[in-house]
């Protein structure tokens, strides 16, 4: 058939299934998540009405300054991304791209995620806990540390939710408080002996942080790469290894005296 048509009939015939393809290829689901800069909380203050920190069993201190833990946003797990949505949003700085897999595992649904995400959440705040009061020679027998963040899962904030306790109970150990007034942001996961994990998505944290009037980051040493590929102007990253060396960093901001590390 093909040879009794012209050379630009043939082409427009052969060009109808390529064009098809295409077109099928730009609206069927693709298998990815589309982030974007989530909110951000005070572990020092109150979350919808309820304060995120509460302990008894110890004496604790009034503080100032902020220490606002950051989340990200991602698209649900069965959300349909195109084509369309997946180009319209690589190229934008307050967007990230992921394998939707590694935003959630294979094969969960909704309500297995949510779980997930719950016990994960639970477990970092059991560990900052640990940490905070191994940090501070403090019994668990005696002190009592409620920890409440409502719709935030994962293990992210452990780091803040640590430092946001050590901060009500003692501050930076000589009356002062571990902000020295600053709105403080960060992320990273803890664990009961105070090492600091890496968490993913700190690019878009910054922005979160920055937006909620954060003048200081800190984040995981092992991020800093990520973290200084869209850094806002005005925002200063603090690399952390532990919670000793991220109490360290804080009190030297706030005496204006001794080495800060930067990434």
């Amino acid at each position: 058939m093909l040879s009794r048509l012209t050379r630009s009939q043939a082409v427009a015939v052969c060009a109808l299934p390529v064009v098809a393809l295409i077109a099928t290829a730009a609206f069927a689901p693709l298998p990815f998540s589309v982030a974007q800069p989530g909110m951000t909380a005070d572990v020092l203050g109150e979350n919808k009405g309820t304060p995120v920190i509460t302990v008894s069993g110890a004496a604790t201190r009034k503080t100032s300054g902020q220490l606002r833990m950051t989340t990200i946003e991602a698209t649900g797990p069965d959300a349909q991304m195109s084509l369309g949505d997946v180009a319209g949003n690589w190229f934008r700085t307050d967007r990230a791209v992921m394998p939707r897999d590694s935003v959630y595992p294979s094969g969960d649904t909704v309500k297995e995620i949510e779980k997930h995400n719950a016990a994960q959440m639970r477990e970092s705040q059991d560990a900052a806990t640990r940490a905070a009061l191994k940090y501070l020679n403090l019994s668990a027998d005696k002190v009592k540390v409620d920890l409440k963040l409502a719709d935030v899962g994962g293990p992210s904030a452990g780091l803040l939710f640590t430092l946001g306790i050590i901060d009500k109970l003692d501050g930076d150990g000589s009356g002062g408080d571990l902000t020295g007034g600053r709105t403080i942001a960060g992320t990273g996961t803890i664990d009961a002996g105070g090492k600091v994990g890496a968490v993913g998505g700190v690019a878009l944290k910054t922005q979160a942080a920055r937006r909620d009037g954060a003048t200081v980051f800190l984040v995981p040493k092992a991020e800093c790469a990520d973290a200084r590929s869209e850094l806002p102007e005005g925002l200063r990253l603090v690399p952390v290894t532990t919670l000793r060396s991220a109490v360290d960093a804080l009190v030297s901001l706030e005496k204006g005296k001794g080495k800060v590390p930067s990434c």
